[in-house]
């Protein structure tokens, strides 16, 4: 049954939490996407069959969250994310987060570095907003967007998106590729090779960009932005369970 958190900021955030050992694994998903998903699911029987703690929620404006997701951005769903661990979750945890939700995981990292026990991050679209949003906008769609306060964006996975002046001028705000990222905890990172929405090279530049002592990249030839086929699932559950197995980093 789907339970529901009041935030500080005053959205009501859906979650599903599994009690288990800690760390307990956090799944963060996608934009427009929702902890109904393949991936969180998944990752929740996993976590289940092996006694492990587990919380799957929806960001404010996604799923059974309240708000519109027109109305969202980056830091808004980074305060629903931290309102939720900070309010559900006791001790260190395990991020899991997929496209957005490895920006997400990221911001995380850097608001409470030492809650985070590992990390494994799935397409992970750090500083998006910008570096392909903006950057891929033509004159018109800048006018468009300045004018209107949207546009409208085609997406290859699901209906177009709908992406504010709110959404781009709050997302700089919270870039992570532009100022040093030090992650003091197990990583892995993992991308498809056939990824449309969110390019292998974005994967090559969060790895050279960040500063850690343990972290590894697997590009998976032939996969996807989805990366939910049944060998994709597994690799996450090794991965996951690589970092929870992990010696702690001194």
């Amino acid at each position: 049954m789907t339970s529901m958190l009041t935030t500080p900021a005053g959205r009501r955030i859906a979650y599903h939490k599994t009690e288990g050992a800690g760390p307990c694994v956090v799944f963060l998903g996608g934009l427009k996407s929702d902890m109904e998903g393949t991936k969180a699911v998944h990752l929740e029987a996993w976590c289940k069959a092996r006694g492990q703690a587990f919380l799957r929620f929806d960001y404010s404006g996604h799923g059974e969250s309240s708000g519109r997701f027109e109305d969202g951005c980056i830091g808004d769903w980074h305060e629903d994310t931290v309102a939720a661990v900070s309010a559900l979750i006791s001790g260190p945890m395990v991020v899991v987060g997929s496209s957005m939700g490895g920006w997400q995981a990221l911001l995380l990292a850097k608001a409470m570095p030492e809650r985070i026990a590992g990390m494994v991050t799935i397409a992970a679209a750090p500083d998006f907003t910008e570096d392909s949003y903006w950057a891929g906008f033509d004159d018109a769609q800048k006018a468009t967007l300045e004018q209107d306060g949207f546009v409208e964006l085609a997406s290859d996975y699901m209906e177009p998106y709908h992406i504010s002046k709110r959404m781009i001028e709050d997302g700089r705000a919270r870039l992570v590729l532009r100022a040093p990222l030090t992650l003091d905890f197990p990583v892995w990172f993992l991308q498809g090779t056939e990824d449309t929405a969110v390019k292998g090279t974005t994967a090559i530049r969060l790895i050279e960009h960040a500063d850690g002592p343990d972290m590894q990249l697997l590009l998976v030839k032939g996969k996807d932005h989805r990366f939910s086929d049944a060998t994709c699932l597994k690799l996450i559950e090794n991965k996951v369970e690589a970092v929870l197995d992990a010696p702690k980093v001194s």
